[in-house]
C-alpha cells in the first residue's frame, strides 16, 4: 500500500465512514457487440448451482466487523457533536484499516490508533481512526467500544487544542 502523503489519506483501504456506502461488485457482462450483454452466471466445481448467502441479512451477524466499527466510529462522533457542533462543523472522520507505511515524526513511539490531518488547500479537516491496530489492543467488544471513543476523543482534543478530559468528561472511564 501506497502512502498518502502528508494531506488528506487517499488509500484504497480509506473509508469515509458518514457517506460509507458499499456498492455490490458488477456483474461480468458477456455478449457479442450486436447482442444485448447478460451476467455470466456460473455453477460451482460439483454442479450444484449458485450458493445463496450463508447468514440472512437481517442477522446481527451480517454486518461485517468493518462494519460494525464503522458503526462504533459514528456512535464517538455523534456523542461528540453534541457537545461540539460549531467546532466540528465541516470536518471530516474517515476509518483506514492500518496506517500509511511512513509515520509522522511524532508517532515514533509506535503505531498511531488514529491521525488528524487539519484543513489544507481547500479540504476540510480530517480525522482517521486506523482500524486493525485498533482492534488488535481491545480485549472484546467492550473494551474497542472505549478504546474507539478515546481515540475519537484525543484526535477531536489535538484539533480543538484542548484536553480530552475537556473535550469528553466521561474521557478515560471505565464503564
Amino acid at each position: 500500500m501506497t502512502s498518502p502523503g502528508p494531506a488528506h489519506p487517499s488509500t484504497p483501504g480509506h473509508r469515509g465512514v458518514p457517506g460509507l456506502r458499499r456498492s455490490p461488485a458488477p456483474a461480468v457482462a458477456l455478449g457479442s457487440q450486436d447482442g444485448p450483454a447478460h451476467p455470466v452466471r456460473r455453477r460451482d466445481r460439483r454442479g450444484r448451482g449458485p450458493r445463496g448467502p450463508l447468514m440472512p441479512s437481517a442477522m446481527p451477524a451480517y454486518r461485517t466487523r468493518a462494519e460494525r466499527f464503522d458503526d462504533l466510529v459514528l456512535d464517538a462522533v455523534e456523542r461528540l457533536e453534541r457537545r461540539w457542533t460549531r467546532q466540528l462543523d465541516g470536518t471530516e472522520f474517515a476509518v483506514e484499516d492500518v496506517p500509511p507505511s511512513n509515520p509522522a515524526p511524532w508517532e515514533h513511539g509506535g503505531v498511531p490508533l488514529g491521525r488528524y490531518f487539519p484543513a489544507d488547500a481547500g479540504l476540510p479537516a480530517r480525522i482517521v481512526v486506523y482500524r486493525r491496530p485498533v482492534e488488535s489492543r481491545a480485549t472484546d467488544a467492550a473494551d474497542l467500544a472505549e478504546l474507539v471513543r478515546d481515540v475519537v476523543v484525543e484526535q477531536v482534543a489535538h484539533m480543538l487544542g484542548r484536553a480530552p478530559e475537556d473535550v469528553d468528561p466521561g474521557y478515560g472511564d471505565d464503564h
